[in-house]
């Protein structure tokens, strides 16, 4: 239910510098006066209202305090559960500066990337699929979510209110996921709750995008890696095209075994790392794009696709 109360005042004077609220003390005691006579009066004459508020605000009640429960369970077993993260194959150093982490998407990939990594700097922490879609789900629902729980647990840092920087355990945060649609949905969905919980690991370049290869090319026993479908044409264009090429294209991270994925994508002397950054300049823009693709509004969605569809490059069909 909504009531609007139209004011007009003289000297209008408004809160903060976003002017959202008016600050006018006699309009306030005006409204609240309208308020308090008109509201008992339509409820009474209004009873079925009345009851459909009561029941809303009783469901809050309880939402809040699932929310509440679930967030007093996850900051509880973050104390005991670091080292006993059965998710997480942690590294050896506890030097922040020094390791880093790799979110790595599947079972299979993750199972590659604990036997390729450098046990000393590097921590893996494999997801099960696709995580929360945090734009549009409770927050109980959240602080419920495995992946999401394993996530919060390993950082170190809490969230919202109770997030702390200091105690990140990891100056590198790395997403590693399949070069396809599915990989970069799963990107989007963790970028999501990283800008949505825990944006100061953004906005303090702790979080990184692996960029895994889309080729291997073999030729007279050397290899070749392409990042791209114009990174191929040049290999192939330097090496020459014939039928000595032997052409792999990845589908996903599990294709690769151990040396390859290390060689390719983990490997801090050959490995491409894109770094993830906003500022305070972008922030609005960013926030109306997550809200945008990612909330349960289909309407601005349709229209967003609709508008930028002639841009795409590298369509995955």
């Amino acid at each position: 239910m909504t009531a609007v109360v139209s004011v007009k005042h003289p000297d209008p004077r408004f809160e903060g510098q976003t002017k959202t609220k008016l600050d006018n003390q006699d309009a306030n005691r005006a409204t609240a006066k309208v308020t308090n006579d008109e509201v008992p009066l339509y409820f009474d004459k209004n009873l079925e209202v009345l009851k459909t508020v009561i029941s809303c605000a009783e469901k809050a009640a309880k939402i809040r305090k699932a929310e509440e429960k679930a967030k007093t369970n996850l900051l509880t077993k973050q104390k005991f559960s670091f080292d006993s993260n059965g998710k997480l194959a942690n590294c050896e150093s506890r030097d922040a500066s020094q390791c880093e982490i790799f979110i790595v998407e599947g079972d299979s990939a993750g199972g590659s990337a604990k036997t390729a990594r450098n046990r000393a700097t590097q921590a893996i922490l494999p997801l099960r699929g696709k995580i929360l879609n945090v734009e549009k789900a409770r927050l109980d629902k959240i602080y419920g979510n495995a992946e999401i729980k394993a996530m919060i647990t390993a950082f170190g840092t809490g969230i919202h209110e109770d997030f702390d920087i200091s105690k990140l355990r990891y100056h590198k945060i790395i997403i590693m996921t399949d070069a396809d649609v599915d990989g970069a949905h799963i990107s989007t969905l963790l970028l999501t709750f990283l800008y949505r919980f825990m944006p100061d690991l953004i906005k303090e370049g702790y979080v990184y995008l692996a960029q895994p290869p889309l080729y291997k090319i073999e030729k007279n026993k050397k290899v070749w890696y392409a990042y791209s479908d114009e990174q191929l044409n040049n290999i192939l264009t330097e090496i020459g095209r014939d039928g000595n090429n032997k052409i792999q294209r990845y589908k996903g991270l599990g294709e690769m075994d151990a040396e390859q994925l290390w060689e390719t994508t983990m490997d801090p002397e050959r490995r491409i790392l894109k770094r993830v950054i906003m500022d305070d300049e972008t922030s609005s823009e960013i926030d109306l794009t997550f809200t945008t693709l990612m909330g349960d509004k289909v309407e601005p969605r349709r229209e967003f696709i609709e508008a930028n569809a002639k841009y795409v490059k590298n369509l995955d069909v």
